[in-house]
């Protein structure tokens, strides 16, 4: 006997109606918004990742070395690829590019709640615009993704920040390159370890004055609107007469804020997103808006992640590509099925033939096995007993399908030329000539009851 692998999944048909409905969703939300649907490999070269991430990365892919002597990786994303696949076109290929896809991806790393070693994933990427209408497009396509569910804003809290603004405030405090970079790295992680190991992080770079900048941090984190953060922002600079061209790239960045949240509103979604500085995405190839999406408990209180992204512009030149803007979201199933399960958002779907065919005999079967590909033919989902069974028990079997129409091909019927059909939630019978079944199956599905 054999178990299946830890971290990994296994669908029995119920658990894949479950899951083809969340993919039927995302599909339908990704195609409103001009959305179109790519499919990259699953094995790639382990380099791809190691150049998006470092080479720590390593110790949480499925990686190998395949039989003709090449380093690959089961993906554990879909972004590198993204980028592979638009920057090989990218002197042709139509902008913006708007391209979405559900791929199943893979992380050897320790199991927990909502994290397994196997997931599927919705990525929606917007390649080749700048402006903060990306952004907002890109936002909007990743709250309707939740809210197509039936989830509110009472569910849902989408935290938005700016890589590029923090970068910009610190270049005004004298912090720049590695050493921002480092900085962003320990606020990343700010709201999970103590203020006590987040000063020891910060020493490296502030020396004495990392509790002076953690008070800073930590009335900018509990910012929540454009005004407040323009007014924060210019007291600290106020100081820094001779960096006038820091203070213009603050004043325009929080224009492109105004106009992003504006976008956001005239989409219907400011209600779902809260200025808050305290998400900066710890992964380096963020380059400016970012956020993530959050369930809220009945008290308001914020659990697990659900979704997130942001802008990250030099991704695509850094895998050896032209230059290209871009800006993405990913979306995984775990946690999104924990919560749409736990609210009762999932419809319980039937599993059942549309039709039964119940069959006299051997003598009656090639003429049922006529009718039954007629109906498949015109896309009607048709079962029946594959072996002989008696007529009486057939109808049993009918009964318990589910089945809403059942075909009778007894000896009188086939010996007829007819085909009888009953319905099985009402009982009503007729006979209709066997030339003219798929119409009269068409109008019943149509009119939801026989028409004698």
């Amino acid at each position: 006997m054999f178990e299946t692998l830890p971290g990994f999944r296994e669908f029995y048909p119920e658990a894949c109606e479950r899951r083809n409905h969340i993919f039927r969703k995302w599909k339908q939300v990704a195609h409103t918004f001009g959305f179109s649907e790519y499919d990259p490999p699953l094995l790639e070269p382990l380099e791809l990742y190691i150049e998006k991430s470092g080479e720590e990365i390593v110790t949480q892919l499925f990686n190998f070395v395949d039989k003709g002597g090449r380093a690959v990786s089961l993906r554990p994303e879909l972004t590198p690829s993204l980028a592979r696949l638009v920057g090989a076109k990218a002197n042709s290929i139509k902008r913006p590019v708007k391209w979405y896809a559900i791929g199943e991806n893979f992380r050897y790393e320790k199991q927990q709640r909502g994290r397994l070693r196997s997931h599927y994933q919705l990525n929606c990427d917007i390649l080749g615009e700048p402006g903060p209408g990306a952004d907002a497009e890109l936002i909007a396509v990743c709250l309707k993704s939740l809210t197509t569910f039936g989830l509110t804003s009472q569910d849902l809290v989408l935290r938005l920040s700016d890589r590029t603004l923090w970068m910009l405030y610190l270049a005004a405090l004298g912090i720049e390159g590695d050493k921002a970079t480092r900085v962003l790295g320990v606020i990343d992680k700010m709201e999970r370890e103590t203020r006590e190991v987040v000063i020891e992080k910060l020493k490296p770079v502030f020396n004495d004055g990392a509790a002076d900048f953690l008070g800073k941090i930590e009335t900018l984190t509990k910012i929540r609107s454009l005004e407040e953060l323009r007014a924060f922002l210019v007291a600290q600079t106020a100081s820094n007469t001779s960096n006038s061209t820091n203070k213009e790239q603050i004043e325009a960045r929080l224009g492109e804020w105004a106009s992003l949240l504006d976008y956001l509103e005239a989409y219907g979604v400011r209600d779902y997103v809260r200025v808050d500085l305290g998400i900066v995405r710890g992964l380096a190839y963020y380059t400016g808006f970012v956020f993530e999406i959050f369930e809220l408990g009945a008290n308001g209180t914020e659990g697990r992640a659900l979704a997130g992204g942001g802008r990250y512009d030099h991704l695509v030149k850094k895998l050896g590509y032209p230059d290209m803007h871009a800006v993405g979201f990913g979306m995984g199933d775990v946690t999104l099925t924990d919560i749409l399960e736990r609210k009762k958002l999932i419809p319980t779907y039937v599993d059942a033939p549309e039709i039964f065919a119940v069959i006299g005999g051997a003598t009656e079967r090639k003429a049922a096995l006529a009718g039954i590909a007629a109906l498949r033919g015109a896309g009607y989902r048709v079962d029946y007993p594959l072996r002989e069974v008696a007529f009486g028990k057939q109808f049993k079997l009918a009964g318990q399908s589910g089945a809403r129409l059942a075909l009778i091909f007894g000896t009188d019927e086939v010996a007829a030329g007819t085909v009888k059909l009953r319905d099985m939630a009402g009982g009503t019978e007729m006979a209709v000539p066997a030339e003219h079944l798929v119409p009269a199956v068409r109008e019943f599905f149509e009119h939801g009851h026989l028409h004698p």
